[in-house]
């Protein structure tokens, strides 16, 4: 699928529910089914700067995609990254790079943050476009 597509995926689910309590425990639920990081890769060097719960990220090249897994000692925090990655794994570094962001107002999940965690989230982001711009530049 294109992150287009699944970007609208998530929004169509978000809209089901009616409160930002049904949210959040969705949110919960998707970082149950997050690809996990392996443990040894949770090092300094993958741990993402500005959140304030710990997150570890990892990209690695398969073929012309990059594929993601993570992990973060919160369980939120690991929900926002489990939909940060089913948008942007097994995706072309270009196609991450390109990306527009709007799916995360149209869900409105900034707004439904802490100034922290929104932070966090900006941050996450940052990290998933410098590990494209960083495989692209291989090229």
């Amino acid at each position: 699928m294109k992150i287009k597509e699944i970007q609208e995926e998530i929004v169509d689910e978000f809209s089901m529910f009616d409160d930002w309590m049904q949210r959040y425990e969705y949110i919960i639920e998707l970082g149950k089914n997050l690809p996990l990081i392996k443990e040894e890769s949770k090092i300094e060097e993958n741990l993402i700067k500005g959140c304030q719960s710990k997150v570890w990220l990892q990209g690695e090249q398969n073929d012309e995609k990059i594929v993601f897994t993570a992990d973060s000692d919160a369980i939120l925090t690991k929900g926002i990254i489990a939909i940060l990655i089913r948008v942007f794994s097994n995706q072309t570094p270009k196609d991450i790079i390109d990306a527009n962001m709007d799916f995360i107002d149209e869900i409105g999940l900034k707004e439904h943050l802490s100034p922290t965690r929104a932070n966090g989230l900006v941050s996450m982001i940052k990290n998933i476009k410098m590990y494209a711009l960083a495989f692209d530049a291989k090229k």
